[in-house]
């Protein structure tokens, strides 16, 4: 089990790397990163061929580049590069304050169901999360694991409550516990609280477990906008 220092003053991903330092276990230290690295490289290869029609149905669908790029907090407050196939209109960031009012997540996150800004093949790429796809990159780099907490925005973190701050305590994950259960339709406290539990109960069993509900959470959609 990891050991996280209480935290008593939120501040900026930067407090979390001077400050967060739990001991890590043999598994996560070693042991998880080779697992992340074959899967994902495996993973890569075989998805090749998907990755050539999604690049091709988004060029055709609308103006812009095939895959997004937009910075997130990683591992002890670290900013990476995250990777993932463009599934909203090109100007959608700029566009952001025109759909504010109608989020549907609590919290600090934007979450909403019929979002305009989402092209008709991102509707599809989000319901079925092959948007995530370009991630596997970010595995192979170091920046991402298979199995960890979704990584956050920056200015996600910046409204962090001092618990809400463990759960970057562990390498940011393609999948979780939020995503088998239940995704968007998770509230923002239960969100934490699942982050919080897969950071106390880091395991191999417990990634394995993730991975294999992964696969019916997907198929099934369930969740997903």
């Amino acid at each position: 089990m990891l050991r996280v220092q209480e935290i008593k003053h939120v501040e900026p991903a930067a407090y979390v790397a001077e400050h967060m330092l739990p001991r890590r276990p043999l598994y996560d230290a070693f042991f998880k990163r080779a697992m992340d690295v074959v899967l994902a490289t495996v993973g890569l290869v075989l998805s090749m061929p998907l990755w050539l029609a999604i690049i091709v149905a988004i060029k055709l669908d609308s103006d812009g580049p095939a895959i997004f790029v937009q910075d997130r907090v990683g591992f002890r407050g670290r900013r990476f590069r995250f990777l993932k196939f463009r599934s909203m209109h090109r100007d959608a960031e700029r566009r952001l304050h025109e759909v504010q009012a109608a989020n549907e997540a609590d919290g600090p996150v934007f979450k909403m169901r019929r979002d305009p800004r989402v092209t008709r093949v991102g509707s599809f790429l989000r319901r079925t999360s092959l948007d995530e796809l370009p991630q596997l990159i970010n595995v192979i780099k170091g920046d991402m694991s298979i199995v960890g907490p979704r990584p956050p925005l920056p200015i996600e973190v910046d409204k962090y409550r001092p618990a809400d701050m463990i759960r970057l305590s562990v390498r940011p994950g393609l999948t979780c516990l939020w995503q088998i259960r239940g995704r968007s339709t998770v509230g923002f406290e239960t969100w934490m609280e699942y982050d919080r539990e897969y950071v106390s109960r880091l395991s191999p069993l417990l990634d394995l477990s993730i991975m294999v509900q992964t696969v019916w959470a997907v198929v099934s959609c369930r969740g997903a906008f």
